[in-house]
């Protein structure tokens, strides 16, 4: 399992994870498209936009590996923000290739692609 470096472990100030430490022992979790509903809390939009936002630091427009990512959080933006870069993509490997949809990243998550931006 491939560690992106300088990649923030989670939200600060908070417990919202964005890595994970090591390989589960039972199984790599999938990733799986997660609904966003217009009622979720404050804080759960906070993480989306600051995961979104290390994300396009870290790899830009550019494909990248899963690796250490964390698949619930990943999960949320998936199949609309974080796309599949290879076909077939397999949703329960640490190696799966994503990529940023940047068209649909900009119009949801318009103020990480401000700068300034702080999450």
């Amino acid at each position: 399992m491939l560690k992106h470096r300088g990649f923030p472990g989670r939200l600060r100030g908070t417990d919202f994870q964005f890595v994970i430490r090591r390989p589960n022992k039972k199984g790599v979790t999938e990733i799986i498209r997660r609904e966003r509903f217009a009622d979720r809390r404050p804080a759960d939009k906070r993480a989306d936009a600051g995961f979104m936002a290390a994300l396009w630091a870290q790899f830009g427009d550019q494909p990248f590996e899963r690796g250490n990512l964390d698949a619930g959080r990943l999960s949320w933006l998936f199949e609309r923000e974080v796309i599949p870069a290879e076909d077939p993509f397999d949703p329960q490997s640490y190696d799966a290739l994503l990529q940023i949809n940047e068209k649909i990243a900009r119009v949801n998550f318009p103020d990480v692609f401000e700068e300034g931006f702080s999450a």
